[in-house]
């Protein structure tokens, strides 16, 4: 015999508009003895977008795009209790689920709301497309242990993150600058530092890729933003505009640089933009959207080739080192290795992404907003190439 949840599934999910969800909803509001095996329901839906590539960052962020925040923490909840069954999860699933929103408060609406709000959240679950994964979902022989920690690397990030933090808090342009060009350097030095590591060990290492969000407004600048950071950092980015995420490819250390630096950089730009807002809007003028746009674009395009000068720079000095005996080896070997990394990295990218296209993404038409934006990136010390990006 059907049970209720299959009869409310199926009058809820398949279907779209709201009759369908109204049928299900009144199944399920009338019958309490159905709600554990909705919740766990719930949970067998995430556990489908994990075998389509899904990790838990983003299905809450699609969550939250789609529908609601509220609905964002009923899907952490479900992710939360479907998780807890695996002895081992795959490396960064731990660090996401740290960051799930906060449980829905616990004064639920009436029975037939709550239910409306679960299947419409299934429904979302139920179509999430396949997605390229960057990783094992959990309970597979596929799940690899925790990358063991390169000696210094807890202090070098720390550090790092410290720079950029301060960066953030500065109310002094050149301080700001003077801070993120250290942190710049530190992470070209670290990436260095773990190349030539991985390198004296036989088969050491193979490149990665983790997703990071690139959330509306102004996603096509903050997605160029992202990748002229991942490009200065040895690094490949794929940007999907319909699911608003890029998916960038790397070595590990290098995927750390990128994210770090992308959320730094993004809350920099970002206050640079409203500082000089405002004082456009202290003369008179109204054309807000254009302006962000175009100060958003200005500040990414040119922060992709100061960066890449701040990372030659640093590869430069460190091939040239008097002696090639640095901390981690041989420094002759260099340029090699690097080289070799660039061509791993590019390999794994085009088997993942076998049919990327460029996109042109359309000019900036407010040259204040572009001056302004061209000025704050100079002041964060980076810099550009003309906004096309891989999709």
């Amino acid at each position: 015999m059907e049970s209720v949840i299959d009869r409310a599934c199926a009058a809820a999910l398949y279907s779209d508009g709201d009759a369908g969800l109204d049928t299900g909803a009144s199944l399920l509001a009338a019958d309490p003895s159905a709600d554990d095996e909705l919740h766990r329901r719930g949970e067998e839906f995430v556990r489908r977008a994990w075998a389509r590539g899904w990790q838990p960052a983003d299905v809450v962020r699609t969550v939250r795009r789609e529908l609601d925040e509220d609905a964002a923490a009923v899907a952490a909840a479900l992710i939360t209790a479907e998780t807890a069954g695996y002895g081992r999860l795959p490396p960064r699933w731990d660090d996401q689920l740290a960051t799930l929103p906060a449980p829905a408060p616990r004064n639920r609406p009436d029975r037939f709301t709550y239910a409306s709000a679960l299947l419409e959240l299934y429904r979302l679950l139920l179509r999430l497309p396949v997605i390229e994964p960057v990783g094992p979902p959990p309970g597979t022989s596929a799940d690899a242990p925790h990358r063991p920690p390169v000696h210094g690397e807890p202090r070098m990030l720390t550090r790092i993150r410290a720079l950029l933090a301060k960066a953030e808090a500065t109310g002094f342009p050149e301080e700001a600058e003077a801070l993120t060009t250290k942190a710049q350097e530190l992470m070209a030095r670290h990436s260095i530092d773990e190349a030539l590591l991985a390198a004296r060990k036989a088969g050491a290492g193979a490149p990665g890729a983790c997703r990071i969000g690139v959330d509306a407004p102004y996603e096509s600048a903050k997605a160029v933003l992202l990748d002229s950071i991942a490009s200065a950092n040895r690094c490949r980015a794929v940007w999907n505009s319909d699911l608003g995420f890029t998916t960038v490819v790397g070595f590990e250390a290098d995927l750390e640089a990128v994210e770090l630096l992308f959320t730094s950089l993004l809350v920099q730009g970002t206050a640079a933009m409203t500082r000089a807002e405002a004082g456009q809007r202290a003369a008179g003028r109204k054309r807000t959207k254009t302006f962000r746009q175009s100060f958003l674009l200005a500040y990414a395009q040119r922060l992709g080739s100061r960066l890449a000068a701040d990372t030659a720079r640093v590869t430069a000095a460190a091939g040239s080192e008097p002696g090639s005996e640095g901390r981690d080896g041989v420094r002759e070997g260099l340029l090699p290795v690097l080289a070799a990394r660039d061509v791993a990295v590019t390999d794994t990218a085009e088997r993942m992404f076998p049919r990327t296209t460029t996109t042109r993404l359309r000019g900036a038409t407010d040259a204040e907003g572009w001056n302004d934006g061209t000025a704050a990136a100079d002041r964060a010390t980076m810099g550009g190439r003309r906004p096309g990006i891989r999709r």
